[in-house]
């Protein structure tokens, strides 16, 4: 039998404290979360939803896409998603949300229990991230193994980690970039692993190319600082700069067909709003690195007692060296000024202002406040002067955070546990490290006389102190964290009944691609197409084109995120345009208290409509948009529909409003208690005509007084969301429209609000489109064609926005940039091609596929040129400088 070399013994003593540190630091984290979890009574330990905010508008969405596109159940591919938006780009979406390797995890969970998929996915990242700091830190420097796994979890369970990273599961793979960019710089420091390191660096870019941005930059101070620090000439220290800037510069090139593609989404979608960035007091600075503390416009840089405790205990520990420890204080100092000023700010986010959070890049601050801490612990425990001076500081941070806002009575309870913990764990192992140091002598192999069993007591009592301090901490900030996003944040209600019903009704209803079934007005969430199915106009994602915004606005539509979040229109005359030949109706969400329940379930209602691809008159200019959604929608359905009458508009006292200065049209507010009146809007249109409204800034809902349809709007005063036009039944025998509103809020009415619908017009506009519109529309992942009456002049219209990278062709012509019809695809027809072919190229494919190529190829090339030159038979043996190896210290 083959005996193991001396190597092999070598390495596996190298690596079996690494491996101890990763598997302790993902079980802590592992267990603090669901703990957690559990005594904040949260999804999926208790019944309180953890889907606030963008998690149950966007990523639990994009997930049940991710789920369909993977078992083949999706309407579309990786290029176009017919879901969403009449027809959206998404290779970004895919790029921004879905490109992590975790997300693929979600395919092998029932798809009814996609909240608990997106669940275990941000579980496991999270412990990723602990296990992946454990191994760095003692690839940093030896110690302890079993503090690396305490720091590691530290970081892991970090402020941002538990109080921004838990709802944005995609962010969480910069969490898990950061330590692992970290590692490659050490790599590349020593020359060792420039494949893996490029592949490193490829890998996090592609899983969260926002956060591994942060994460790179990170790693790039920290690999700067190492290089200071390292015994090392000029010369020696720019020729590792450089195998790091090529390292990375190879590893975002592999990744750049993603990268671009985003970039160019961007580029497109739909403009957000700019933030002037204001710092945070102080106090609330210092606040955020106590426990328990939560506030999502702070930074939140919590990352334990204990870590904080040994980092500010570094620059007095004279057992380290003075350039170690003025290197990582200096460095974590200098980040923490950067987070409290703006062009540092705009630095950290690549130059664009953050629409949410300003402090995304808090997790930065945590990893250095770890690392510095394990250079405290890692040379052996802090002294007790080291450690009074860190008391000192701890207690000053302490009062000044005492005058914030953010500081609890819960807070200062978890914080002085916290604290008694930290203390006495660090004071009780500094003692037994004295004990081995100085009590033994040569006859018991350097082990303390008749004190090993009292100092094994102390050492477990030391380890008890700090691992149980860190985990009721942690554990306590991630709970309060969870309860207290529920009270500032909206909150969306996991997959359920309702959602089951749903998804029933559109999979009896659904007729795609012969015409479209739209979930319906009433939404559950920002993105229900994805979520329960179905092709409509709603869509919710970063990167939502600014066409499709600006095209549904102008016909009426609504939305919310300032106009990033857009709203299922329910109106026949925009169904007709987006051939939305099936419509699901469902009462307002239980889970949400807008507006009140009616007693209804989910039904489907049919209707005539025309093909996605119709034939319209050639030649007429698109002059833009109008002020009228009526007069709008009558120009992309080529005939005259709509009575639009003048309107009488009343208070709730019977008095004629006075304009709104902000807002176009009459102000109407919430009526005086006791008054019986409500707000009314009055006008005349012919008999039988639908009843729509149109009033974009109001907030509450309208009836006909002969009754009919409730209709509900809600929009807001910081204009983040605007109500759609709604139904709200038929005209009268008499042909007064009388409107009775119901203020939830003060909100507009505007000239034009009412608009009659002449519904056989109406059905005479829709007969010709379907007469002179595709006999057959086939629809793949990333094109539509299809087959036109022989002789059809004028424009083909693909009922689907313009969005940019689409080109077509009729007949067998060449294939050019698709036209517009009014924010629609537009193919010009002469009456010679019976087909028509729009097939979609997302913009920037092209351009990262040439770079990804040339990093490819320059990877290989410097590939055989490292070979070739360690194959060279004159090259001389290398040489190697070795340094006495540190010893692995398993014990205490």
């Amino acid at each position: 039998m083959k005996r193991p070399t001396l190597s092999a013994a070598v390495s596996s003593d190298h690596f079996a404290p690494r491996k101890a540190a990763a598997l302790l630091a993902a079980l802590i984290t592992v267990t603090a979360l669901c703990v957690a979890d559990t005594a904040a009574r949260s999804y999926p330990f208790g019944p309180n939803t953890r889907s606030v905010n963008d998690l149950g508008n966007q990523y639990v969405p994009f997930h049940a896409h991710l789920w369909d596109l993977l078992h083949g159940r999706a309407d579309g591919g990786i290029l176009v998603n017919w879901q969403s938006g009449y027809g959206s780009s998404f290779l970004p979406d895919f790029g921004t949300y879905l490109s992590s390797p975790f997300a693929l995890l979600v395919g092998v969970f029932p798809r009814d229990e996609i909240d608990l998929a997106v669940y275990v996915v941000t579980v496991l990242k999270t412990a990723c991230a602990g296990a992946a700091t454990a191994w760095l830190l003692l690839r940093l420097r030896r110690g302890r193994w079993w503090g690396a796994a305490l720091l590691g979890a530290s970081y892991a369970l970090c402020g941002w980690s538990v109080a921004v990273g838990s709802y944005n599961p995609m962010w969480l793979d910069g969490l898990i970039a950061l330590p692992l960019l970290c590692l490659v710089g050490e790599w590349t420091r020593q020359g060792r692993r420039p494949l893996l390191g490029v592949l490193v660096v490829t890998l996090v870019w592609v899983a969260n190319f926002y956060t591994a941005y942060m994460a790179t930059l990170a790693a790039g101070l920290v690999l700067l600082l190492r290089l200071w620090l390292a015994r090392l000439t000029r010369r020696q220290r720019l020729v590792a700069a450089g195998r790091a800037a090529v390292t990375v510069l190879l590893g975002v090139g592999l990744a750049a067909p993603l990268l671009t593609v985003v970039y160019f989404g961007t580029k497109h979608a739909y403009p957000g709003r700019l933030v002037r960035f204001r710092p945070v007091a102080t106090e609330d600075l210092l606040a955020r690195l106590l426990p328990t503390t939560y506030s999502f416009s702070s930074p939140a840089v919590y990352a334990g007692t204990a870590a904080l405790v040994l980092a500010l205990a570094l620059p007095f520990h004279r057992g380290v060296p003075r350039r170690v420890r003025a290197g990582w204080t200096l460095l974590s100092v200098a980040v923490a000024l950067s987070l409290q000023w703006g062009p540092t700010q705009l630095v950290w986010h690549a130059f664009a202002t953050p629409q949410g959070s300003a402090y995304r890049e808090a997790f930065v601050l945590c990893a250095l406040l770890v690392m510095g801490a394990w250079h405290a612990l890692a040379y052996g425990p802090p002294d007790l002067r080291a450690l009074g001076a860190a008391g000192g500081l701890l207690v000053l941070i302490t009062a000044v955070a005492s005058r914030s806002a953010l500081v609890h009575p819960v807070t200062w309870a978890v914080f002085l546990l916290a604290v008694l913990g930290a203390f006495g764990g660090l004071t009780l192992l500094r003692y037994t490290d004295g004990a081995r140091c100085t009590g033994g002598d040569r006859a018991t192999g350097g082990r303390p006389r008749g004190d090993g069993g009292r100092r094994v007591v102390l050492a477990g009592l030391a380890l008890a102190l700090l691992f149980g301090g860190q985990f009721g901490e942690a554990m306590a900030t991630s709970a309060v964290a969870t309860r207290l996003r529920l009270g500032h944040m909206d909150d969306y209600a996991p997959w359920g009944a309702r959602q089951e019903a749903q998804a029933k009704v559109i999979a009896r209803a659904d007729g795609w691609p012969r015409y479209r079934t739209d979930p319906g007005r009433e939404q559950t969430v920002g993105n229900d197409p994805l979520t329960v199915g179905g092709q409509g106009a709603q869509y919710y994602s970063s990167l939502t084109s600014d066409v499709l915004s600006r095209t549904l606005t102008a016909l009426g539509g609504g939305w919310n995120s300032r106009g990033r979040s857009i709203q299922s229109l329910d109106n026949a005359v925009t169904d007709a345009i987006f051939s939305v030949g099936a419509r699901v109706h469902s009462p307002p969400d239980p889970h949400q208290n807008w507006f009140d329940q009616d007693g209804s379930g989910p039904t489907a209602t049919r209707q005539d409509v025309p093909p996605l691809v119709t034939l319209h008159p050639a030649g007429a200019p698109d002059a833009g948009w109008g002020p009228s959604p009526y007069r709008n929608q009558e120009l992309l359905l080529g005939a005259r529909v709509y009575t639009v009458p003048r309107i009488t508009v009343r208070t709730g006292k019977g008095l004629p409003p006075s304009p709104d200065p902000k807002h176009p049209g009459l102000l109407v507010g919430v009526p005086d208690p006791g008054t019986a009146r409500q707000p009314t809007v009055t006008a005349g249109c012919p008999a039988g005509s639908e009843v729509y409204l149109w009033a974009p800034h109001f907030w509450g809902t309208a009836q006909l007084a002969d009754g009919g349809p409730t209709g509900r709007f809600r929009s807001d005063v910081r204009v983040t969301k605007i109500a759609a036009m709604q139904r709200l039944g038929t005209v009268p025998a008499s042909g007064r429209v009388h409107i009775d509103l119901t203020p939830k809020g003060t909100g507009t009415v505007p000239d034009g609000a009412v608009g009659c619908l002449d519904t056989a017009r109406l059905h005479t506009a829709v007969a010709r489109l379907k007469a002179t519109g595709a006999t057959r529309v086939t629809v793949s992942g990333d094109s539509v064609s299809a087959r036109l009456p022989s002789g059809s002049r004028g424009v083909a219209v693909v009922a689907a926005p313009r969005i940019a990278g689409w080109r077509c062709a009729a007949g067998d012509g060449d294939a050019r940039p698709a036209g517009a019809y009014h924010g629609l695809i537009a193919v010009p027809v002469d009456g010679s091609a019976t087909t028509v072919t729009c097939t979609f190229h997302p913009p920037g494919l092209r351009l990262g596929t040439a770079v990804g190529a040339a990093s490819l190829l320059t990877l290989a090339l410097l590939g055989i040129l490292a070979a070739v030159r360690r194959r060279r038979p004159d090259a001389p043996p290398p040489t190697t400088t070795t340094r006495p190896r540190e010893p692995v210290t398993g014990a205490l």
